[in-house]
């Protein structure tokens, strides 16, 4: 199981990530809302702005500080040290 850093020292397994958005559209706020009311909504923001909102194949919606594209950069080192480790 890979872990991918999300900020702050949160971990969330590579293996259960479906989508890593950001949280600006309608759309997604409406995501958010629904997780909120449903009680699967994670916050690991610590306070901070939301700037990526992560869809995890259990139906788990986790907020984070990092930007979205930070968070895709680090699922595809732990992708590429996994190939490289095999």
């Amino acid at each position: 199981m890979q872990l991918i850093n999300i900020g702050f020292g949160n971990m969330v397994s590579s293996s259960k990530l479906v989508a890593v958005v950001s949280p600006e559209s309608a759309p997604i706020k409406r995501i958010i809302q629904d997780a909120r009311d449903k009680g699967v909504l994670v916050d690991a923001t610590y306070g901070r702005r939301t700037r990526a909102v992560i869809i995890m194949d259990s139906g788990h919606i986790i907020l984070s500080a990092v930007q979205p594209e930070t968070v895709g950069s680090r699922v595809n080192v732990n992708e590429e040290e996994i190939t490289e480790d095999e």
